[in-house]
């Protein structure tokens, strides 16, 4: 993931993804676009440049580029310099996401990007936010395939009621993708269906968490009457995606679907909230974790397991394998 929709306009907006400086815009047909973000004259930053139509001019040196990545356009001279361009990536824009591939051109395959659909309500978008991580994109998919921090890490926005403790854990993979839900039965109304249930309301609440490498994870959260049916229930879905920035540091992606209809005070509570508890207690945690490795490999420091944390385990397991395949290639 480069970035969610409504960030990529007419400005240029400079991203780092996996280690490389990339520049996001749209052209003039509403295309979005991504490229290398540095001019191949003095290296110099082309968003810090001036757009003109669909091509970007070097604040330096004023050599231009079409979003092809071909220079057009030389001010000192007629000629375009030998090796004046730049390299831009394929990109995909789905379910309010922009994808790029940052590997072989040729290999990029839009079949394999995961489908997020569920995030677009109604034909709303979802409520949208980035977290930067100072923390390698694994340890963001350790937190988010073993849910059961809720009740320690987020005591202040979605815990409270040890729901977690009341559940049960299952861990499977189909195909590539694995799952890693919860199910619990027979509890008081969970946080995310006030409002709509009395708190008090006994109810079946769920967690599911679909993964896709290397970090896409999608998460329905379901509260229905207990023994009802969970299609009648009030479900949030949201979308969790990790993209690398370099080694050690990541953007964290997050969206979440609205009941009902966008409104500016509704989302507003809503973003808070998430803003809180992503921000404000998966961050910290995350953070400091990682940090406390002093640079060792994470199965260097002889994890213990705790049974309940087989997500994350058997997710790094397949992007070890994943990681293989591709280098026997």
């Amino acid at each position: 993931m480069a970035a969610w929709s409504d960030e990529v306009g007419a400005d240029l907006l400079r991203r780092r993804l996996v280690g490389e400086p990339v520049l996001l815009m749209r052209k003039e047909d509403g295309t979005a676009v991504a490229m290398v973000d540095r001019c191949p004259h003095r290296y110099a930053p082309l968003s810090l440049g001036e757009r003109e139509g669909d091509c970007v001019t070097c604040p330096y040196h004023g050599l231009t580029f079409d979003t092809s990545g071909k220079c057009v356009r030389n001010p000192f001279s007629d000629k375009i310099p030998a090796g004046a361009s730049l390299r831009t990536f394929p990109v995909v824009e789905r379910d309010h996401i922009v994808w790029f591939w940052p590997g072989d051109p040729a290999r990029a395959d839009e079949d394999a990007i995961p489908d997020f659909s569920a995030i677009v309500r109604d034909g709303h978008a979802p409520i949208t936010g980035l977290m930067p991580m100072d923390a390698n994109y694994e340890y963001g998919t350790d937190n988010l395939m073993d849910l059961s921090h809720i009740e320690f890490v987020h005591k202040g926005s979605f815990a409270g009621r040890g729901v977690i403790f009341a559940g049960e854990h299952e861990v499977k993979v189909e195909g590539e993708q694995l799952h890693s839900n919860w199910w619990m039965p027979g509890i008081p109304a969970p946080a995310h269906t006030f409002g709509i249930y009395d708190p008090e309301m006994i109810t079946d609440h769920w967690l599911d968490m679909r993964w896709d490498a290397p970090a896409s994870m999608y998460l329905q959260v379901g509260a229905c009457p207990e023994g009802g049916q969970r299609e009648e229930g009030v479900i949030a879905h949201q979308a969790h995606i990790l993209t690398p920035e370099t080694e050690t540091t990541s953007h964290y992606f997050w969206a979440t679907t609205r009941h009902g209809a966008p409104s500016v005070e509704g989302d507003a509570m809503l973003a808070g909230l998430m803003g809180q508890a992503f921000g404000e207690e998966d961050k910290p945690i995350i953070e400091a974790a990682y940090a406390n490795t002093d640079g060792a490999g994470f199965w260097d420091r002889k994890p213990v397991s705790l049974g309940i944390d087989t997500g994350g385990t058997r997710a790094r397991r397949m992007i070890e394998k994943l990681k293989k395949k591709e280098n026997e290639r």
